[in-house]
Formats: structure tokens, C-alpha cells, sequence
């Protein structure tokens, strides 16, 4: 299993709003795709939106991320949803021994 870990800096004031287009427009796009969300978490400070997201191999990465990113769905809500966002990092993890 691969997993990535992102971390999104959301602009300021902006933070509900990417929660609730996250949770009920983004999560289900993905799921629709075979990502699977294991968990989202706001930071304190709510500057932070960090989530993790798994797929089973690297090219279970590749394959399902060209069908989310290219798909009608995300490239009609795509400008929107970057909208809110300064910066995003993202880290791939696989599981320790």
C-alpha cells in the first residue's frame, strides 16, 4: 500500500467552505475513482487541512489520480476548489516494517 499525506494551507477565512466542498463535492469524486480517504483533519490555528489518501501500489497512484484529475467532475469544480488554497504538500508514505 502507498498512502499520501497532504497538506493543504487554506486561505485565510476560507476554511469552512473548503470543508464542506471537500467533504460533500471532493471525497465522493475521488471515491467515485477508487480513492480511498482515510482520514481529514483541521489544524488549531485552521490554516491547515490535512488528509490522507491511500491506493495500493504506484501504479494504482498513477492510474486512478489521471482518472480523477481528467475527469468532467473535477475539471468543472477544479478552479473553484484551488481557489482556496496557498499551498499544498504532498508526501508519500509507505507502511514502516
Amino acid at each position: 500500500m502507498i498512502s499520501q499525506l497532504r497538506t493543504y494551507t487554506v486561505n485565510r477565512g476560507m476554511m469552512d467552505e473548503w470543508v464542506k466542498l471537500f467533504s460533500e463535492q471532493l471525497v465522493p469524486m475521488q471515491e467515485k475513482h477508487g480513492i480511498r480517504i482515510d482520514g481529514m483533519w483541521v489544524n488549531e490555528a485552521k490554516d491547515q487541512f490535512i488528509w490522507i489518501r491511500s491506493f495500493n501500489d504506484a501504479d494504482d497512484v498513477k492510474a486512478k489520480e489521471a482518472a480523477f484529475y481528467g475527469s468532467p467532475e473535477w475539471q468543472g469544480v477544479m478552479g473553484h476548489a484551488r481557489s482556496h488554497l496557498a499551498k499544498t504538500v504532498v508526501e508519500t508514505m509507505e507502511p514502516a516494517a
